[in-house]
């Protein structure tokens, strides 16, 4: 059963993003059929990266960094700062150390590092649309929730282009932000993915985005949960992730099952694991997520007071 405490929300929503990040990490890159031969049920060490049990990545790093800058408000060259800092010095990384830091997103640091202004640092091609600030923008959702919808795909957008600037990246992350805020404001998964989707078709009129909608269809003009599993893609490229995190989080009953789900879709699955994570955990609450995941977890208490200060700082307690 889902709890109604914002505060559950947001500690719910970091916290699972990080375990299901953990989940995924020892078996990125693993193949669908792999998996399913030897699938995930705990953590597991060593691995991909090499890593203990209970070590999250760049995906957790950067959406930490993230929740850390919104606790003083909304300072996008702060965030940047942030960013900078997780790359040189290893700032919210669970062991610290940098891994694992996706080309695109390391690419854009380095523009901010150069003075670049944050909304034009992420990369504007066809091929910068893989999943780095989908991954991270959670957070967001908490402090955009009650503004108006304009305000909130505009911050979203602009949240993106720190690293992703291509229009489809930001419209990937308003669609996410969309749907985690109506969980927020307490619809049910399925009314939540209505309404996103009606938002997100009323709001992406003008170019560039509305020539991007196609490459939504399967979100907007369909119902992603009813596809099968094989037609489900989780590899990096961002809508892919989007499409995969939707359909486990849409299809599971659970925060155990969501997560489960995502990773051993195979592939990209820390991201994918991070991203359904999110919102399961955002939806079902903390009290949702096992404990024996949550006490070996890296870093769970400076989680725990991160999750806690970003709900003192956003809803005002």
């Amino acid at each position: 059963m889902k709890k109604d405490s914002k505060e559950e929300k947001v500690l719910g929503g970091l916290l699972g993003l990080a375990v299901g990040d953990a989940l995924g990490i020892p078996v990125e890159f693993t193949t669908r059929n792999e998996l399913k031969k030897n699938p995930v049920t705990d953590f597991r060490g060593d691995g991909t990266h090499g890593q203990p049990p209970g070590t999250w990545s760049d995906d957790s790093s950067l959406a930490f960094c993230l929740a850390e800058s919104l606790c003083q408000g909304y300072d996008l060259r702060d965030m940047a700062n942030r960013f900078c800092r997780w790359l040189d010095e290893g700032y919210w990384t669970p062991h610290g150390q940098t891994f694992d830091v996706g080309s695109t997103t390391e690419k854009a640091i380095r523009r901010l590092k150069e003075g670049v202004n944050p909304v034009e640092a992420g990369g504007r091609d066809e091929f910068s649309n893989g999943n780095g600030s989908l991954m991270r923008i959670l957070p967001l959702a908490y402090y955009v929730e009650k503004m108006s919808r304009p305000e909130q795909f505009e911050l979203t957008h602009q949240v993106s282009c720190l690293t992703h600037g291509h229009p489809r990246s930001q419209m990937a992350c308003g669609m996410y932000i969309q749907f985690a805020v109506n969980l927020l404001q307490g619809q049910e998964p399925e009314v939540a993915y209505k309404t996103t989707g009606a938002e997100v078709k009323k709001y992406y009129t003008r170019l560039p985005y509305k020539r991007e909608l196609p490459h939504f269809a399967r979100i907007l003009e369909a119902n992603i949960q009813e596809l099968p599993e094989e037609s489900i893609n989780s590899s990096g490229y961002v809508i892919d992730t989007l499409e995969a995190s939707l359909w486990c989080f849409l299809n599971s009953k659970s925060y155990e099952e969501t997560v489960l789900k995502a990773v051993n879709l195979g592939d990209d699955t820390d991201t994918t694991g991070a991203v359904a994570g999110g919102l399961a955990g955002l939806y079902y609450g903390l009290a949702a997520i096992p404990e024996r995941w949550l006490n070996s977890l890296a870093r769970k208490d400076d989680i725990m007071d991160l999750a806690q200060r970003l709900y003192r700082c956003v809803y005002g307690l």
